[in-house]
């Protein structure tokens, strides 16, 4: 690949670890695309004809601060089919690791940070999705991409280093500076006034050999800080204490919203299952009454031919009386049918 990995220090090198004691440092990584244009983003000489896109891969600092104190190098495997796929970017103190590029489809790219060598950290890989065109489910987000002319698709993510080794310690907690100076602080007196405030460097010379404390950024952030901006001034780059108070917000609203549905579904399932008990009862004491009249109906036509028989059903009841009260209605024995021959009542006429 043309460059050797930097060796993390021995351990007799970098000293002893610091037991109980974490650093992260906060990071943005992601791509910017634009789509050719004759008026905005003309397509340069010897771009093939097919790709339809230029686009910037990178890692950086949020609000543009150094990260080189701890991130040495940066490594993007793109593609196979674009030439060279493999590329590295060497660290340059206050610039973004940046790869720029053309070309006409999206795909995964492989980000490899491997940190300074006082760190005695091995590389880490992160992933990341190239996006060419307008996405997401917020139909005015993809409008907003489409108007701008541009895809943004970044990512904030924060690199922990835990329990450091003693001289990788020591550059982690120097103490953070104003954006722009050359070296950390003789104390940190200048800066205990102006926590998330960020001092930018000015024209004039300063103690620390850079630019002096000069104009005071709202919002901004201190180099060699685990700081985020307090506003958001970049739309492409909303990672801010305002951002994050705007999403915890949504969070709280989303929680409410949603413990007001769930009151909302027991209170119509109680319903529905008192309803359903309700039914379930007006089927029970509609059974028992029909089971009461249907057995009294039967003991009184069985009492009347005085009579238990399992055979005995209220039809042959009717032949039955006319057998015995045949003297009564006048009618010979052969005119009497003998079985279920006739009608319902068992009769059948000569």
């Amino acid at each position: 690949m043309g460059f050797s990995d930097p060796k993390p220090l021995r351990a007799s090198a970098a000293g002893k670890r610091i037991k109980g004691v974490q650093f992260y440092r906060p990071f943005i990584y992601g791509t910017i695309a634009k789509p050719f244009d004759d008026k905005d983003n003309p397509k340069p000489p010897g771009v093939p004809d097919d790709h339809t896109h230029s686009w910037t891969v990178f890692v950086k600092g949020v609000d543009g601060v150094d990260v080189t104190y701890w991130l040495r190098r940066v490594q993007f495997k793109l593609h196979e089919s674009i030439p060279n796929p493999v590329r590295t970017i060497e660290g340059q103190r206050g610039k973004a690791f940046e790869l720029r590029e053309t070309g006409w489809g999206e795909f995964d790219i492989a980000i490899k940070l491997y940190f300074v060598a006082e760190s005695g950290e091995k590389a880490q890989t992160l992933y990341h999705m190239l996006r060419l065109h307008p996405y997401g489910t917020d139909e005015t987000a993809r409008e907003a991409m489409r108007a701008s002319g541009c895809v943004p698709s970044l990512a904030y993510e924060e690199q922990l280093f835990n329990e450091p080794y003693e001289h990788f310690y020591d550059i982690l907690s120097s103490g953070a500076v104003p954006t722009g100076w050359s070296k950390p602080l003789e104390t940190m007196s200048d800066i205990t006034s102006i926590k998330n405030i960020s001092l930018v460097k000015s024209g004039g010379k300063g103690k620390g050999g850079g630019g002096g404390l000069g104009a005071q950024t709202p919002g901004g952030v201190l180099e060699r800080s685990a700081m985020i901006p307090l506003i958001t001034r970049l739309p492409a780059e909303p990672f801010s204490r305002e951002t994050e108070q705007l999403e915890v917000k949504k969070l709280r609203d989303a929680a409410l919203q949603l413990a007001k549905k769930e009151r909302k579904d027991v209170a119509d399932l109680r319903r529905k299952e008192a309803y359903l008990s309700k039914l379930k009862a007006d089927r029970i004491a509609a059974e028992k009454a029909d089971g009461t009249k249907h057995r009294h109906g039967m003991t009184g036509v069985v009492s009347n031919h005085r009579s238990t028989g399992a055979d005995c059903q209220p039809r042959y009841l009717w032949y039955t009386k006319l057998r015995i009260n045949r003297a009564v209605i006048g009618l010979p024995w052969s005119s009497l049918g003998r079985g279920r021959q006739g009608n319902d009542m068992g009769l059948r006429w000569l």
